[in-house]
């Protein structure tokens, strides 16, 4: 009789590594209850997938958002999943040694495709530049319904990977295409990634973004409208805001176009200044923030409904794929705002609570969350003094804390950082995230789990 294969080793030693760490969280009351942690511990396919991405959030920004919003004692909904590990998240260079800092095009196109790739490339080669498929790709293939939302616009990197091939990330609307020249349609390319995004009939699209679907599409069938026209000739449904959104019905494609640019932050507060700031309280409203605007809880809500009403429709026995992305996280690191930056951290858990809550429901469902990258805010001692930008807040607990930005030069955008990000995870294949992955990994499990061929 033939010895176990190295699959069956493997899955073998990750299921023994779970088991241990079933027995010893569980016994420190890290989880809701000891059936949820050992009901995780399981192989076998999922119906639905959810992909949480919460964009540079690294341990030092969950933390920040934890310490401020719940206490330091207390736990939001992302650390609540049942199994946790962390995977790597270096880029590559075109020769494909490492490029250890990741943008957010590079690292999703990891999770996308299963492949390193250089920085700014959406889900093509490193070197040779080729289209890979993505998961998206492929849960459209095998009958899955697919859905993507962001607060940042949809031409983004994150959202990008998954429903577009570019050469440069910057290639988001047809006007846009100075570093594409190849995927150009007039070239015999697909075209932006806007213009790619509607042209995949993803069936959700909600986020912002609305000046690159405003654009007009210069070659090809859809020549002379704007890349909204060219959606709704495709059929989709588009709506602008949450009364919009609420009235969206199945069966036909959504495109949610909720700002010009980004989705605005939900929180306000001063920005990290040379030598600190007072302490301060951070406002959890903003008045640039339209009150028409849905929450990113709210379009993760009604994503999951339509995909899941689409599929009963056509009575399929596969179900969806969504991912759900927190994007300013990451834009206001960069901008070394910590109450922006909080804010937009909590406004992600309560769409991470909303997938939990279905997938109490739907046992069958995968849940994951994770970031693309880490960033680049440090909680410091009160007395240290940071060469770089810092700011005091007061916490919900009523003590102080201070954060540091020291990734760049003051009055220079904070930077990205190389360390490797949490992943957690819960329903059929969550073993897979234990340990220390690659992100690439990511892509695998997803492909497994759900059988994409």
């Amino acid at each position: 009789m033939p010895g176990p294969t190295r699959r069956h080793l493997t899955v073998a030693t990750a299921l023994v590594a779970a088991t241990a760490a079933v027995a010893v969280a569980t016994s420190a009351g890290a989880f809701d209850n000891e059936k949820q942690a050992k009901d995780a511990i399981k192989g076998g396919k999922a119906k639905n997938v959810i992909l949480l991405i919460g964009d540079g959030m690294g341990d030092s920004e969950i933390t920040l958002a934890r310490d401020y919003t719940v206490g330091a004692n207390g736990r939001l909904n992302m650390d609540k999943f049942p199994l946790t590990g962390a995977y790597t998240t270096y880029a590559v260079h075109a020769d494909g040694t490492p490029d250890y800092v990741t943008d957010s095009a590079a690292s999703g196109t990891g999770w996308a495709t299963g492949i390193k790739t250089v920085n700014g490339r959406i889900s093509k080669t490193p070197g040779t530049d080729k289209a890979v498929p993505t998961l998206l790709e492929l849960a459209k293939k095998n009958g899955y319904a697919t859905g993507s939302v962001t607060t940042a616009e949809l031409t983004d990197a994150t959202p990008a990977v998954l429903a577009s091939h570019a050469t440069d990330r910057s290639c988001q609307g047809p006007a846009d295409m100075a570093k594409c020249p190849t995927d150009t349609i007039a070239a015999g390319g697909p075209g932006s990634i806007a213009e790619q995004s509607v042209n995949h009939k993803v069936d959700v699209l909600l986020g912002g973004g609305k000046q690159r679907f405003d654009q007009k599409v210069t070659d090809g069938r859809y020549k002379g409208l704007t890349v909204t026209e060219q959606a709704q000739k495709l059929g989709y449904q588009v709506v602008t805001d949450r009364a919009g959104l609420k009235g969206a019905k199945a069966g036909k494609p959504v495109l949610g176009l909720f700002a010009t640019g980004n989705v605005p932050v939900e929180w306000t507060g001063k920005a990290a200044a040379v030598g600190g700031t007072d302490a301060q309280r951070c406002v959890t409203s903003n008045p640039n923030r339209p009150a028409t605007a849905p929450s990113l809880a709210d379009s993760a809500t009604k994503a999951i409904q339509l995909l899941e009403a689409k599929q009963k429709a056509k009575h399929s026995n596969q179900g969806f794929f969504l991912q759900i992305e927190g994007a300013s996280i990451d834009k206001q690191d960069h901008a070394a705002d910590p109450c922006g930056q909080i804010g937009e951290t909590a406004a992600f858990d309560r769409a991470v609570k909303v997938a939990r809550a279905y997938a109490a429901k739907h046992p069958d469902t995968l849940v994951f969350t994770t970031a693309d990258h880490g960033h680049t805010s440090q909680i410091v001692p009160l007395e240290a003094t940071p060469p770089g930008l810092s700011s005091t807040l007061v916490t919900n607990e009523g003590q102080q804390l201070k954060v540091n930005y020291s990734t760049n030069t003051p009055g220079r955008s904070q930077e990205h950082t190389g360390t490797q990000v949490r992943i957690a995870a819960q329903g059929p294949q969550a073993f897979r995230v234990l340990g220390v992955t690659n992100q690439t990994d990511l892509f695998t499990t997803i492909r497994e789990a759900l059988r994409l061929r």
